[in-house]
């Protein structure tokens, strides 16, 4: 755990490294996270962080022996109630830059995607919390409503590495238990986000996007579910210049099909059935009722065969398996949310009555993830190794895969050569055995007997 008397050098060795490859203190900078006395931004954000790691809390950390050793529980509350400090910009200056060395290793034609979705961010054992609200959980089939906010989200994906960029604690107006607290600075970027908590999940999606493509994040598609799937939100999406692949639902919501306006169901039997494509029943290219162009794919539902599933694209060059294939990407959001709340301990960790306090705290949980994220990237990808890698990829690029093997089993008879006899009679059996074994047509391309040495 951090000590009090080293503060600049007070992470593990296994997060030193990746907090400076990161750039996290430059970040936290930036984002005028800092204090000209008492202990520093970067001490006490750290300190936090490294809270779930060593499995403590703040409470029992502070009831332990060691609690001189630490900051009093007001010095980390000041912290993170601090309503000056822009955390919205730390969160998106940490995941474009750690998005970006993503990119790198991944392959270019590869779909870069936006992925769109909110989730319930309990607080039910409070009464006075700032903004606290009633809400409707639409995705629980127990606690249907609850108080506390609903948290939207905005994360990128490459289909195997997830990152939040950005995320909205959304109150109510109409269901509103407690109000903004009269004592926050107009000025601030606290009480910026406390008026975004009362607008609307499509006033605040096309914003979000904006910021994340200002900040350089490179994406292609915006996956959202049919919560999302709005004629003016997909509109507004889509004049940002990127494409939007999403769930669609029977609403009233029309489409126009030769000049006439039909529903979901209507369109369903208009649609022409797919041949030789399992899963895929039907597609159509059709135009919502503002005017932007789509192509709207029906699948069987696995959970109940009888009834179908309708995903709409505004990319109609794509093909019905490209559409479904680049949608599942989707589902990596919802992993998010369960790592984040189950492991990382969001909503959990610190009982704030302040606004800024959750955000700030979230904004955290979400640097974790992150964090995580990048070091399993690193420790699964060989591509991290480096120039090696690519050296390696150029060369076996222009091989086929018989000449490849072609000149293995030549690396293999040179070894042999300078074996022991013992060794090189085991190796030469074993060798062959694995030949033999092999299909004809494959055995048709190697021209080496294993016979000569």
């Amino acid at each position: 755990m951090i000590d009090q008397n080293s503060q600049y050098n007070q992470l593990p060795k296994e997060l030193n490294s990746v907090f400076s490859e990161l750039e996290m203190n430059k970040h936290l900078r930036q984002a005028g996270i800092k204090k000209s006395f008492g202990f520093g931004c970067t001490y006490l954000f750290q300190l936090i962080f490294c809270l779930i790691f060593q499995h403590k809390n703040w409470f029992s950390l502070l009831d332990s022996k060691k609690a001189e050793k630490y900051p009093a529980k007001d010095a980390v509350y000041r912290f993170l109630n601090e309503s000056k400090f822009n955390w919205r910009r730390f969160l998106l200056l940490l995941s474009s830059f750690t998005i970006q060395k993503v990119a790198r290793l991944t392959d270019k034609n590869r779909p870069k995607v936006l992925i769109v979705d909110d989730s319930a961010y309990d607080r039910n054992r409070n009464k006075k919390v700032e903004l606290l609200a009633r809400c409707f959980n639409h995705a629980s089939l127990r606690q249907r409503h609850y108080k506390g906010f609903t948290m939207l989200t905005l994360g990128w994906s490459d289909g195997y590495t997830f990152m939040p960029i950005d995320f909205s604690l959304l109150s109510s107006k109409n269901t509103q238990i407690n109000g903004i607290s009269e004592q926050i600075d107009k000025r601030t970027c606290g009480y910026k986000r406390r008026e975004n908590a009362l607008q609307s999940k499509p006033e605040q999606l096309p914003d979000m996007i904006k910021r994340a493509l200002t900040n350089g994040i490179d994406a292609s598609y915006v996956l959202m579910d049919s919560w999302f799937t709005m004629p003016p939100l997909v509109k507004a999406i889509v004049e940002q210049g990127l494409d939007v692949i999403g769930m669609v639902k029977e609403t009233k919501q029309r489409y126009n099909v030769n000049g006439k306006l039909v529903s979901l169901k209507q369109l369903y039997r208009l649609a022409q059935p797919t041949e030789s494509k399992k899963g895929i029943l039907r597609s159509i290219h059709t135009v919502m009722a503002n005017g932007t162009p789509i192509k709207v794919v029906f699948i069987q539902n696995r959970n109940k065969k009888s009834e179908w599933l309708a995903i709409l694209s505004t990319d109609c060059t794509l093909t019905e398996q490209e559409i479904v294939r680049i949608y599942g990407m989707r589902w990596d959001i919802e992993v998010f949310f369960k790592t984040t709340k189950s492991l990382l301990k969001l909503e959990k960790e610190f009982q704030s009555r302040s606004y800024d306090g959750l955000i700030s705290h979230t904004t955290i949980v979400f640097a974790r993830f992150i964090v995580l994220s990048w070091q399993n990237r690193c420790n699964t990808d060989q591509r991290t190794i480096g120039g090696l890698f690519y050296e390696l990829c150029d060369e076996v690029n222009e091989l086929d895969w018989a000449v490849a093997l072609q000149q293995l089993i030549e690396l293999f008879q040179d070894a042999l050569k300078q074996a022991h006899k013992k060794i090189k009679k085991l190796i030469q059996s074993q060798l062959e055995k694995w030949i033999a074994s092999l299909p004809n047509y494959i055995k048709a391309y190697l021209s080496i007997s294993l016979c000569e040495s």
